[in-house]
């Protein structure tokens, strides 16, 4: 069976990640996302995969290249242009990818699933798809119902009794939402919907495909479905997804490496004299990472792989990316270190170059330049953290 997974977005809410990296790739526990959704699409039948790319189209492209490693065949549609001999992304929307997938030569010719590449998600695809075909529906939107004070956050669906969609309010103020059932951004269609999709233009799924649908009187339904789904939208979505992880709430994602003591994961040949740390989980440490004596480690907290934990560091509630190197006696609590950038999980963001703050956060892989005790002081203070 065929699916498609939406993979050309910016990600612009999950700066400063996706800078230098594709949403779809960003890990979880070293894992990128999008590779559980195939993991999902394979296990229900779902072996013919098109993926739309456009922002870091290579980094997913490199990685997945033709599925074969993952039990699946994948394709690629590239939307953007060269210029100046460098790839620049110009997606052409949601249903857009779709139209121009199947302009290029007819790929969709059965019932088929799209999926957002940057959820965690544990449906049951082949209940949703047999209710779908049950309804006789050209498009079937998967719903999740969320607690009345947190319905701001999303694009609401409303159905009559027949879950037959009559309308959508995009992030409307609680007291006037009409629904508690939310578009998941898990879609099933029949073929004859990209009729409704013009070529050649940037058109988006949920606000011009379907309000069209639901114009036109076409059979379009939703149904609500109990479901884990952890919707990556920004950067504080990111964080509760890591630490959901590490604390067991999210049960279909498990954590990769060994278990050493409680709750504490690490991948191979982390260098640490555990009697001379203060380690409490759960806390996961990616593989050839080193922490130095009377470093304190508090979780939930992810490490990744090739990071240097200086002594005297204090790291908790916190995520830290690849070659990240915190300096003697940092203290980070609920942050997160990304390459040069240090994001609070309010989603500020301070570039730790750009305010000549290399002696506390560097590449792990470069010596950090020197800073007197005083210099160190005055903009730790900047930071909000303890240089001493």
């Amino acid at each position: 069976m065929k699916a498609m997974i939406l993979a050309a977005g910016k990600g612009t809410r999950v700066r400063p990640i996706t800078y230098t990296m594709p949403k779809p790739m960003m890990p979880i526990l070293q894992k990128p996302v999008m590779e559980f959704l195939l993991e999902l699409l394979r296990q229900h039948g779902f072996d013919q995969i098109m993926v739309n790319v456009s922002h870091l189209a290579e980094e997913i492209e490199n990685y997945f290249r033709d599925g074969q490693r993952f039990g699946v065949q994948i394709a690629y549609s590239f939307e953007g242009r060269i210029v100046d001999g460098t790839l620049v992304g110009e997606a052409v929307g949601s249903a857009g990818g779709m139209r121009r997938i199947q302009d290029f030569y007819p790929f969709f010719d059965d019932t088929f699933v799209v999926l957002c590449g940057d959820a965690l998600i544990d449906l049951d695809l082949t209940a949703a798809v047999k209710w779908h075909k049950s309804k006789g529906s050209i498009a079937t939107i998967i719903m999740k119902s969320v607690p009345q004070e947190e319905v701001s956050s999303y694009g609401v669906v409303v159905t009559d009794e027949d879950n037959r969609v009559k309308a959508f309010q995009e992030k409307p103020k609680v007291e006037e939402a009409l629904s508690t059932n939310i578009n998941t951004g898990i879609y099933i269609f029949e073929p004859e919907v990209l009729n409704y999709i013009p070529s050649g233009v940037e058109f988006d799924i949920g606000s011009q495909l379907f309000p069209k649908l639901v114009e036109m009187g076409a059979p379009f339904y939703a149904i609500p479905m109990d479901f884990e789904w952890v919707d990556i939208g920004k950067v504080p979505d990111y964080w509760r997804a890591i630490r959901g992880v590490l604390s067991g709430e999210i049960k279909n994602v498990q954590i990769p490496g060994q278990q050493v003591a409680p709750g504490i994961y690490t991948g191979l040949n982390v260098a640490v004299n555990w009697d001379k740390v203060d380690i409490t989980g759960p806390v996961y440490i990616g593989g050839m990472t080193r922490i130095e004596d009377g470093a304190k480690i508090v979780g939930p907290t992810m490490i990744g792989p090739n990071c240097w934990v200086c002594s005297g560091a204090t790291v908790e509630n916190s995520v830290i990316f690849e070659w990240s190197r915190l300096g003697p006696g940092v203290r980070l609590v609920d942050k997160l270190v990304f390459g040069r950038y240090c994001v609070d999980k309010t989603g500020a963001t301070i570039d730790v170059q750009a305010a000549a703050l290399d002696w506390l956060i560097t590449d792990a892989r470069q010596e950090p330049p020197s800073q007197t005790p005083a210099e160190r002081q005055a903009i730790a203070e900047l930071l909000g953290t303890n240089a001493s």
